[in-house]
């Protein structure tokens, strides 16, 4: 196969050809350093601070699709055939004047320094075309991932929703030019392999996923980068190598979601974005945790085979995914196996992964009739932090009897873990307060948690038990309120 040897992008209006780039570039230092883009700012270099937004628009079935995402962290290679909007490309009905959203955030007082202004305003940006007149909960949902050091938030919520009485966005460039710019990606090429090389320094784009499994068959100690919210922070933090390197964000054929029969079938490379289809199609009570994951630029870029695949016991999804019997698809070169996703974690940083082995789908079940479910985050921040403790419960009842459990915790050992005999305390026994109660004194015995600057040891363990009495409040007397709602708090 001949393999490509540069990336083929637009940056705002320009057209770029570029190769001889490095596995280790970031789209950041490329826009800011190279280009001297200046307007996105460097902040956290780790996805947290949402100062470096940008928009990624790429072509996915024939149709172009703008998001949001951290350009920090965001490899300058896996922008091969998208357009990079930086806030330099916006603009008013008249060229030269502000954009909508930049005069609300100037008219509502939404800037005191100014260094996070330019990664809200593309937040907001991506926002206003998305969703044209939003509700103040999308709003704050949707600057989730952008802090600001230096005013309160009201003034840019505020600023949000000016922007969509005052804008229109059928008349915004990206709308207007979006035939163009769809015209222009779709000839800069498809379905060939790219290779990158700098001295000995090599990045891989397969042409396909057959292609990836040749390629890493070829390089098994490879790294792989599906939306590099993990690997980012090996370079920007850690400042570690990770060529060659095996990009894999691009392929469509491992984003596919199939919810058309019983399982669903996810590829590994559906980012957290992608998956509230399936939430969407039966599984609500995801929804609220699944907000909580992250920024919506980090939801954007971060894939659920990667939360996997990298076996962190913190990981969001593995214990939500557990509970739920979900299973995995591994790829060796043309071979594949099937295991329960609770058997893929061995150990800390083990996973039952071959070298040249890959997550290639998840197979997920539909849920049960009498199930109770619930997926819960305890984080010392709300949004966007990582899970001190995280916990997938699914429990059937028939006939005021458990007949089958299936918990499983993240947080509370070296790896995520099922609630072995919590689940057998469960089985058989009546719903009730008792019985869960009774299940929860059990973890002590499945679990011996780590203290770190997160939390201690003592209080997983209590938040785990106390989970349990959580769980049946909610579904006992789900007319009662048990959590804190956005109504309550504005109320």
């Amino acid at each position: 196969m001949t393999a490509r040897p540069e990336i083929r992008f637009l940056l705002n209006d320009e057209p770029v050809c570029l190769g001889g780039i490095r596995a280790a570039d970031t789209l950041l230092d490329y826009i800011r350093l190279g280009q001297r883009l200046t307007g996105t700012k460097e902040g956290c270099a780790e996805g947290d601070c949402g100062a470096c937004t940008v928009l990624i628009g790429r072509l996915r079935g024939g149709t172009l699709h703008y998001e949001p995402v951290n350009a920090c962290i965001r490899f300058l290679a896996s922008v091969d055939l998208c357009h990079v909007v930086t806030i330099e490309h916006l603009r008013g009905t008249e060229r030269g004047g502000l954009h909508p959203v930049q005069q609300a955030m100037v008219d509502f007082h939404g800037s005191q320094c100014g260094f996070c202004t330019p990664g809200f305003v593309m937040a907001l940006y991506a926002l206003w075309m998305q969703t044209p007149a939003p509700t103040e909960a999308q709003i704050e949902t949707a600057l989730q991932g952008n802090l600001c050091r230096c005013t309160g938030y009201a003034p840019i919520v505020r600023a949000a929703q000016a922007a969509a009485r005052t804008g229109n966005p059928a008349g915004d460039y990206l709308m207007t030019e979006r035939a163009r710019v769809t015209g222009l990606l779709a000839g800069f090429g498809a379905g060939e392999r790219v290779e990158l090389r700098d001295g000995d320094d090599l990045a891989i784009l397969p042409a396909d996923v057959d292609d990836l499994a040749a390629a890493l068959s070829e390089y098994p100690q490879a790294t792989l980068v599906a939306g590099a919210t993990d690997v980012g922070l090996w370079v920007t933090k850690f400042l570690r190598p990770i060529s060659p390197a095996i990009f894999t964000g691009h392929l469509d054929e491992l984003k596919a979601i199939d919810t058309g029969g019983d399982p669903i079938r996810i590829g590994a490379g559906a980012s957290y974005t992608d998956f509230e289809a399936v939430i969407a199609d039966g599984f609500p009570h995801l929804s609220e945790f699944w907000d909580r994951i992250a920024g919506w630029q980090v939801r954007n870029m971060g894939t659920v085979g990667g939360n996997i695949a990298n076996g962190s016991p913190i990981g969001d999804t593995p214990p939500v995914l557990i509970a739920l019997g979900a299973r995995i698809v591994l790829r060796r070169g043309g071979d594949r196996r099937t295991l329960m996703l609770e058997d893929f974690f061995i150990d800390y940083g083990k996973q039952d992964r071959a070298a040249g082995e890959f997550v290639e789908q998840i197979i997920l079940p539909r849920t049960a009739p009498n199930s109770l479910h619930a997926a819960y985050k305890i984080s010392k921040r709300r949004d966007e932090d990582i899970s001190s403790v995280s916990a997938g419960f699914n429990i059937t009842v028939e006939g005021g009897t458990i007949t089958g459990a299936r918990i499983a915790f993240g947080g509370m050992a070296a790896t995520p873990k099922r609630a072995a005999r919590a689940e057998a305390a469960l089985t058989g026994k009546p719903w009730s307060e008792a019985t869960m109660l009774a299940a929860a004194a059990t973890l002590g015995q499945d679990f011996t948690p780590l203290t770190d600057w997160r939390a201690s040891a003592e209080y997983r363990l209590l938040v785990a038990q106390n989970l349990f009495r959580r769980f049946w409040l909610e579904h006992s007397t789900p007319a009662v309120p048990v959590r804190l709602t956005r109504e309550a708090q504005h109320g």
